[in-house]
């Protein structure tokens, strides 16, 4: 054997060297890379467990590529892949360790906090990707990633300036800033550098000022999106020449000027989204040629003239909207004819001749919507046939002839509003078949025939209008069978019979109204147990027969009896809850003389006569003399009433004070005390009516200065009666809990049958005064800084009754009447005599017998069940929200019968300049509007219609203390945010 020479020996040394160190820099870049990703793993909350995989073995050999959405490259991570898990916490700036990351993908998840500016030091990474979060603070300058092809940091919460850097990364083909809250300002002119970019979405990012020409040399683009922001200018002519185009979206701005011409040589172009901005003038007949299209929508602006024919060629179109603008003449027959068209709204313009017949010509149309133009003729029958249709609204036109049966019977429609028309014919048994109809509208018309026994079987209907027609014979008793029916209006018809008793099975009607109709017998007894009714309007029918004596069980906000042949006693409590309009033409009906007295001086300013009780059935006739000496045997006995009662009240102030005397002797105080102050008990039972401050359902109220200069307490005398439980109630609740922002209760006492509450004094009284209190004329005596400041108070109050107590306290009628001020203004939770202790052994809450709450402040699950949570008073609280934004009250004329704040506020939501409209305009100046716009949000979500939509206490008072002036505002959770790239406008059917 050859024995080898030095320099070969010395060579296989040098590779063994080489080799040794090798494996050792690798072992410790895998240790160094796991250590970083395991440092990473501590800073998130992974409730799924998706990242198992990730444990430190303590192997120095062992690879990060085992762990969960890691790639790599010859043992090197080079990308993290971690979408949609369900992942709250922070990106931990460990990962800047992975010098070899090319794809970094945390996208739709919960995560916090800032964006690592370590990450610039990963300069391979091709991709970010982090949109769908919730991070924050100002986004890095990340300009020297170079490498970078796609960044996403759009659906966050960023702030600080728009990030104008991003014009030196050249290498981007898609972009996405848009979703954040940055500063207000203009989009960078940089931009136009980015010759590659392919997607580029600036949606909702405070920018304003006009478009840069530059952007418009970005001739590779395809998707342009800058909906949602202040743009100014006209339409730009310059986008013609982008002709890879497939979507423009830049509905919600200030663009002003016409559609160009060139637009039509986009030929790629299959959405185009202008909605909502101040545009004018025709659509281009060349628009019409553009083969590709799939949506179509310019709604909310000031277009004119008509519709090209060109889009009744059009074989790709989904989706058309138009509403509100003021379009004229015939609608292109054809359009729909060749299309697969989804949804169209053309409703507020001014088309007019025959209906279009072709929408729904392949069988895909879902929403038709044209009310408010000008059509005429017949509805076409062919509809009968579009069996996906689901939203079918053509009111407010002059359309006439009778429905098709199988327009009736169409299976997945959930509205059908045909009201405001001419329409004559029946309603036919077929609409049995419409099981999915939750709103049938068919007001003013010429509709005729019995209502059918059919509409009982539409299990999911919430909703009947079918007023003002010429419908006639009985109301179906299978009306009682639905279940989910919260109003029926079926007034101005000829309908008889009697009222079925069976309406009372539905426990969620809160309207009902059947007025103006030939309709006999008596009102249902059943109808006082129907705890959900608060307006029932029965005027100007045949009704006969007395009042149900439980009626002054139900909280009426609105209830009319009028013009029927009523009679007998009026219930107790009735006539100070319907006023004597609401009983009037009612001959027979009369006050009991039974009431009590307390009762009887409610009611002497009632036109009601009191009524008169026959003994024994007999009544003789009484002569002439007889008369007359009754006249006069009632003169003496007057006369000596008069005296009598002289007599009695100097008698009466005598005994008083020996009255006195001796219940102070005979009968001592009941006193329990739970907060140190001194008073004379003796005090609180001389109250003075001069020192009355309010009086509500519960007891009158009085400020009462304290002998030996103890300070001044409000005084509570509740009503008899009540008085013990709703004292009871009270000494529970505020008895036991302390709090900053929940009124102090000292003491109660009862004596001689009398209950009083000693309650701290507020000197500036409650919320609902002081919003309509005037310093002067013109200016309100609250300020949007004692606004805010009140709202914070109100909300940690009522959140600690929510979350700190245990268990839970639920108010049950939250206020702004129920907010007291001190001489702060430090807002202050009163009112208990309802609230209850939550069940917390029922997942869905308790269910109390008595109902309790206010009209304008009641929660909608109110009108159908019984069962209380704490989102009732987190909905109440919301209304209170409204209050102080807009200084309005819960219930005005001006909102619309049955209508609320709630309501009125929900129809000035759909764009910037009808939100400022909803503001106190003397409390809010412009500086201040951006504050209070955060405030209406809160206020929104807390009035949101389904209780799990609405956020928690303690989630109001964080987003509350978000809102102080200069501080951003984050929802709590992702309810709002409108998926990335998708126009969404939900005012469109917006009647």
């Amino acid at each position: 054997m050859t024995k080898p020479s030095n320099s070969t020996f010395s060579l296989q040394i040098l590779t063994v060297f080489l080799i040794s160190l090798s494996c050792f820099k690798l072992s410790q870049c895998l240790k160094s890379e796991v250590e970083a990703l395991l440092e990473f793993r501590k800073h998130i909350i992974d409730p799924l467990n998706h990242l198992e995989s990730w444990k430190d073995s303590n192997s120095d050999s062992d690879s990060p590529c085992r762990f969960y959405g890691i790639h790599c490259d010859q043992e090197m991570v080079t990308g993290i892949s971690l979408d949609n898990l369900s992942l709250s916490g922070e990106i931990s700036p460990s990962l800047s360790a992975l010098r070899g990351l090319a794809s970094l993908a945390l996208t739709s998840h919960s995560l916090t906090g800032p964006l690592p500016a370590e990450l610039s030091k990963c300069l391979s990474l091709k991709i970010l990707n982090v949109s769908g979060n919730y991070l924050s603070g100002s986004v890095p300058d990340l300009s020297v990633l170079t490498s970078l092809e796609v960044l996403d940091l759009s659906l966050n919460s960023f702030t600080g300036p728009f990030p104008g850097w991003v014009g030196s990364l050249t290498s981007l083909v898609s972009l996405g800033l848009g979703e954040n809250s940055y500063d207000e300002g203009e989009i960078p002119r940089s931009i136009g550098e980015l010759k590659k970019l392919q997607w580029l979405y600036l949606a909702n990012s405070s920018l304003r000022g006009e478009i840069p020409e530059s952007i418009f040399e970005l001739e590779a683009l395809s998707t342009l999106d800058i909906c949602i922001n202040k743009i100014t200018g006209r339409f730009p002519a310059s986008i013609a020449k982008m002709r890879k185009l497939f979507k423009i979206e830049l509905y919600s701005n200030n663009l002003t000027g016409e559609i160009p011409a060139g637009v039509a040589n986009l030929t790629d172009l299959e959405e185009f989204d202008v909605s909502n901005n101040q545009m004018h003038g025709v659509i281009p007949k060349e628009i019409g040629s553009l083969k590709k299209l799939t949506v179509f929508q310019l709604f909310k602006n000031n277009f004119s003239g008509e519709i090209p024919s060109g889009f009744g060629e059009m074989q790709h179109l989904n989706a058309f909207s138009i509403y509100k603008n003021a379009f004229t003449g015939v609608f292109p027959q054809n359009l729909g004819r060749f299309s697969p068209l989804n949804s169209i709204d053309i409703s507020e313009n001014r088309f007019s001749g025959p209906f279009p017949k072709y929408l729904c010509q392949n069988k895909s149309l879902q929403n038709l919507l044209a009310l408010g133009n000008d059509f005429s003729g017949a509805f076409p029958d062919s509809y009968g046939d579009c069996s996906p249709l689901q939203r079918l609204r053509v009111s407010q036109n002059r359309l006439n002839g009778s429905i098709a049966d199988g327009v009736w019977a169409l299976p997945n429609v959930q509205v059908m509003d045909f009201s405001d028309n001419s329409f004559t014919g029946r309603v036919a048994p077929d609409i049995g078949a419409s099981l999915q109809l939750t709103e049938l509208m068919l007001s003013n018309n010429r509709f005729s025939g019995e209502l059918p026994r059919e509409l009982g079987g539409l299990a999911l209907m919430e909703r009947i209008y079918l007023n003002n027609n010429n419908f006639s014979g009985g109301i179906p008793s299978q009306l009682g069978a639905l279940k989910q029916i919260a109003s029926l209006h079926l007034e101005g018809n000829a309908l008889s019979g009697s009222i079925p008793a069976e309406l009372a099975n539905c426990p969620r009607l809160v309207d009902l109204n059947l007025a103006s109709n030939h309709l006999s017998g008596g009102i249902p007894r059943s109808f006082s147990i129907m705890a959900s009714l608060n307006s029932l309007d029965l005027s100007r029918n045949e009704l006969t027969g007395s009042i149900p004596k439980d009626f002054d069980r139900l909280r009426f906000s609105y209830v009319d009896l009028s013009d029927n042949r009523l009679s007998g006693s009026v219930p107790r409590y009735f006539v100070m809850v319907a006023g004597d309009k609401a009983l009037a033409g009612n001959d027979g009906l009369c006050l009991d003389e039974d009431e009590e007295e307390g009762k009887k001086r409610k009611f002497t300013d009632s036109a009601l006569p009191v009524c008169v009780h026959q003994r024994n059935g007999h009544e003789s006739l009484i002569k002439s003399k007889v008369a007359m000496s009754c006249i006069i045997l009632v003169t003496l006995i007057v006369f000596l009433v008069g005296l009598l009662f002289v007599s009695y009240r100097n008698f009466k102030k005598g005994e008083a004070d020996g009255r006195m005397g001796d219940e102070k002797d005979v009968l001592p105080w009941k006193l329990e005390s739970f907060q140190q102050v001194e008073f004379d008990v003796d005090d609180i039972y001389d109250v003075d009516e001069d020192n009355l401050i309010g009086s509500g359902s519960t007891g009158k109220v009085y400020r009462l200065d304290l002998s030996k200069g103890c300070g001044t307490v409000a005084v509570k005398q509740l009503w008899r009666g009540n008085g013990v439980k709703l004292m009871a109630a009270e000494m529970e609740i505020l008895g036991k809990i302390r709090h900053r922002n929940i009124v102090k209760l000292y003491a109660c006492l009862m004596k001689a049958g009398s209950n009083f509450l000693v309650f701290e004094y507020m000197s500036n009284g409650n919320l609902f005064q002081a919003l309509h209190r005037e310093i002067k004329a013109g200016k309100p005596e609250l300020d949007w800084h004692q606004r805010y400041k009140i709202a914070v108070g109100a909300a940690k109050g009522i959140a600690y009754l929510h979350h700190d107590c245990s268990p839970p306290i639920v108010h049950r009628d939250i206020k702004s009447t129920n907010i007291l001020l001190d001489e702060d203004y430090e807002a202050k939770v009163a009112d208990f005599g309802v609230a209850r202790v939550a069940d917390q052994s029922s997942p869905k809450g308790s269910e109390w017998s008595s109902f309790a709450g206010t009209h304008g402040y009641f929660a909608p699950e109110m009108a159908y069940s019984l069962k209380v949570t704490e989102k009732s008073d987190v909905y109440s609280f919301g209304v209170v929200l409204l209050e102080l934004v807009t200084g309005r009250r819960p219930v005005e004329e001006e909102y619309g019968d049955g209508k609320d704040l709630v309501y009125w506020v929900s129809t000035h939501l759909n764009s910037r300049e009808d939100v400022v409209k909803v503001l106190d305009a003397k409390a809010v100046p412009q500086l201040l509007q951006d504050d209070a716009v955060k405030v209406l949000k809160v206020a929104t979500l807390c009035t949101s219609k389904l209780p799990n939509l609405r956020p928690s206490m303690k989630e109001v008072v964080k987003m509350l203390v978000d809102a102080e002036p200069g501080a951003g505002l984050r929802s709590p959770d992702s309810a709002g945010r409108s998926e990335k790239g998708v126009c969404l406008d939900l005012s469109g059917d917006g009647f």
